[in-house]
């Protein structure tokens, strides 16, 4: 497994190198770096900081020069906060990846137990429930579901009953003050965590039924019913085991997209994570964070991919790890 790793992220180099190319020729196309040094600035001082950042050589020259900086940890200045880039991403990096792993784990777990419920119970009234609520929720969009369930479990409550509402900030565990996971952390995450699974749920668990059908009405399912094995035991050894393996890569996929992908959700709730740190940095054409940002979300990209092959073939015997 170690080497099947190692092999994979070799090749995965080549695919980096040439994304963060491509990515690093469309910002410098679209953004000028010193725009804001150049209003009212002393002609001598921009061209000193043109040298300093080699934007007088060519692109490929400073793709170099950007890529060695960003290896030894150097990642400048922002030009919206002239605050240092590195704790800036950091620090969202770290927000958007316990909002993930809260609610992919929630959403995970949840949307399995409907999948399984549903493909036990086919065509029941509890799947045809659970059908119909996941057509919603995949109909719905995130802010307005996000708007939806402030004003149900925030605002209404304390109107109507004078309830403490759920809070409408978001504190992290790297949060001043804050003292790890107690009941106050996990307030401030209900609602963030709520509006990230409903659209989690309603595609997954669709995606898991239909799964456990297929594993359900497989070749090896029918041949166990035959010798006479126990229905339990043929339903989670054999079926269930088997429709988990494309239900881990489903949920490893769309965890890689939602480590950038969360820009309406951390903008709704004032959530400093990386989804808001890129729309505020595109606004105001930093380039300094922009790079790193979409360089971070593509390593991203490629680690859950590594982890979805290797779940993938753990879970099912006849994938083989070469």
């Amino acid at each position: 497994m170690l080497t099947f790793a190692g092999r994979r992220l070799l090749y995965s180099l080549p695919v980096v190198v040439l994304a963060s190319f491509i990515l690093f020729v469309g910002v410098r196309a679209t953004f000028d770096p010193l725009a804001k040094l150049r209003q009212g600035r002393d002609p001598a001082v921009v061209a000193e900081q043109v040298a300093r950042l080699g934007l007088d050589r060519s692109i490929v020259e400073q793709y170099g020069l950007w890529m060695k900086a960003f290896l030894t940890g150097d990642w400048g200045m922002s030009t919206r906060t002239d605050g240092a880039v590195l704790p800036m991403v950091a620090s969202a990096l770290g927000t958007t990846i316990q909002l993930i792993v809260w609610g992919v784990l929630f959403a995970a777990l949840l949307a399995l137990a409907i999948g399984v419920y549903s493909a036990a119970r086919q065509y029941s009234a509890g799947d045809h429930l659970f059908t119909g609520l996941s057509y919603l929720g995949v109909a719905l969009p995130p802010f307005w579901c996000g708007l939806i369930l402030i004003q149900a479990l925030s605002v209404w409550p304390r109107q109507q009953f004078g309830l403490a509402e759920p809070p409408l900030f978001f504190i992290g565990l790297h949060s001043p003050g804050h003292s790890g996971f107690d009941a106050d952390y996990f307030r401030h995450l209900a609602l963030p965590v709520l509006t990230l699974t409903v659209g989690l749920v309603a595609s997954w668990s669709r995606f898991s039924r239909a799964a456990l059908l297929e594993a359900l009405s497989s070749d090896y399912v029918r041949t166990a019913r035959a010798k006479g094995v126990p229905r339990g035991r043929v339903f989670i050894r054999h079926a269930l085991r088997n429709s988990l393996a494309p239900f881990v890569t489903v949920v490893a996929l769309d965890s890689a997209i939602l480590v950038g992908g969360l820009v309406v959700t951390e903008q709704i709730y004032a959530i400093p994570g990386m989804g808001r740190l890129f729309l505020d940095s595109l606004i105001a054409g930093d380039v300094f964070v922009l790079l790193p940002w979409m360089l971070i979300t593509a390593l991203a990209m490629i680690l859950l991919n590594l982890l979805a092959d290797i779940g993938y073939a753990a879970l099912d015997p006849r994938v083989a790890l070469r």
